[in-house]
């Protein structure tokens, strides 16, 4: 049984992942940049005299600034992880030695993914400390933090399937990772466009209710939202928001259900599909 579970694959590159000088360097880099934005929200709060204290609602913004930073931070660093995880074995042409391991064509694409993840999920716990200093001015509880680091663990997976489904398709690393970032692009930046433009779009159109008054009800508008990771954390920690995107798209329901129902179902797909393309051109014996 315990045979069954071993993962060679997950174990070489959790060694190969963590001790890489340049996996340090990386983790304090991303720590630093936390760092220094939270060391200058501070800063602009105390009006640049160094002391001073922070009232709850700014303690709260501070979070919130963190939160939005980090999930940008994971959007950016996730696929430069990923991406390669196929087409660096294609390049070196050690892919074909992979494939003819006893290996299965799951646990290959798990045991890269959950390296990935592994390692994110290691600068997540290594930021801990710094999210600890918002506690020390409340404003911010404890289910908070655990909510938005459950939503960020879903988003790290989705977007490393998303990687993992581009590096197995394509035969160089640079056109999957440059692939990868564009759908980064696409869930965080042009969501948050075409949410907009559907909103305006509605507004100048004038629908018209049941009652002849125009309807705000915008269930276009809403999925656009609803699949975007910076509305998901605004929403998420700030009810003000999410009672604002209600009164927007005339739907009253929390986004992070669609976003949980959307993202579990592209990982699935991104997943089944990596593992169906590994093997695509290997006869079956």
């Amino acid at each position: 049984m315990l045979q069954k579970l071993y993962n060679p694959v997950l174990m070489k590159e959790l060694k190969l992942r963590f001790r890489f000088f340049k996996s340090i360097t990386g983790m304090l880099t991303y720590l630093a940049a936390l760092l220094i934005f939270m060391a200058g929200f501070f800063l602009i709060v105390t009006n640049f005299n160094g002391s001073g204290y922070l009232r709850p609602s700014e303690s709260f913004y501070m979070f919130l600034m963190l939160s939005i930073i980090q999930m940008a931070l994971i959007l950016f660093i996730t696929p430069g992880l990923t991406a390669g995880s196929i087409s660096s074995e294609r390049e070196k042409q050690t892919l074909n030695m992979l494939l003819m391991t006893t290996q299965s064509s799951w646990q290959i694409v798990f045991g890269k993914l959950t390296s990935c993840i592994a390692f994110l999920g290691f600068l997540l716990i290594a930021a801990l400390p710094i999210y600890s200093v918002v506690f020390l001015f409340g404003g911010v509880s404890p289910m908070q933090l655990l909510t938005i680091f459950f939503f960020y663990f879903v988003t790290m997976i989705t977007v490393g399937s998303i990687g993992i489904f581009l590096s197995t398709i394509t035969k160089r690393t640079i056109t999957a990772m440059i692939t990868t970032y564009g759908a980064m692009v696409f869930l965080a930046g042009f969501t948050a466009f075409f949410f907009f433009v559907t909103l305006i779009i509605n507004e100048t159109t004038g629908f018209l209710g049941a009652g002849g008054a125009a309807s705000p009800t915008s269930p276009i508008a809403y999925f656009w939202a609803s699949i975007n990771p910076g509305a998901l954390v605004l929403t998420t920690l700030s009810s003000d928001l999410s009672i604002g995107l209600t009164e927007m798209t005339g739907i009253d329901l929390p986004i992070w259900i669609p976003y949980l129902i959307f993202y579990v179902a592209l990982t699935a797909l991104m997943l089944f599909l990596s593992v169906k393309k590994l093997r695509v051109n290997m006869k079956r014996g």
